[in-house]
């Protein structure tokens, strides 16, 4: 049963950096491609980046294209987000999610690709 649970969020001046954690603590991760999406108050979920199972294929959204990397260590069965160059349009809940599949498909955006989430972690970015 995959459990997912982000964490590393909280509040960052702008230009700042932050890494977000997604465990699966139902310990299946490893076979899995997992995305990252966020949502602002107000807003529809956005899709940000997403990593094949053995971590060797990836895909961003432009939004954050050069400035966040995704990254996944299987041996500790958790996934990372790193934000660098912080704004504070960034701030917004992010999300892990997985579909059980081994690799990003052409619709990684989608948010109804996914059966599983986690529960969040806020990041604030503010002077």
């Amino acid at each position: 049963q995959v459990q997912l649970v982000e964490s590393g969020g909280g509040r960052v001046q702008p230009g700042g950096s932050l890494r977000l954690s997604c465990v699966d603590s139902g310990l299946t991760l490893g076979y899995y491609a997992v995305a990252w999406f966020r949502q602002a108050p107000g807003k529809e979920r956005e899709a940000l980046s997403c990593i094949s199972s053995g971590g060797g294929r990836s895909g961003y959204a432009d939004s954050v294209k050069g400035r966040f990397t995704i990254s996944r260590d299987n041996a500790k069965n958790t996934v990372y987000l790193q934000m660098n160059n912080l704004r504070p349009e960034d701030t917004a809940g992010y999300y892990c999610a997985t579909n059980r599949v081994d690799s990003c498909m052409s619709t990684w955006d989608l948010v109804e690709q996914y059966d599983y989430w986690g529960q969040g972690t806020q990041v604030a970015v503010s002077s």
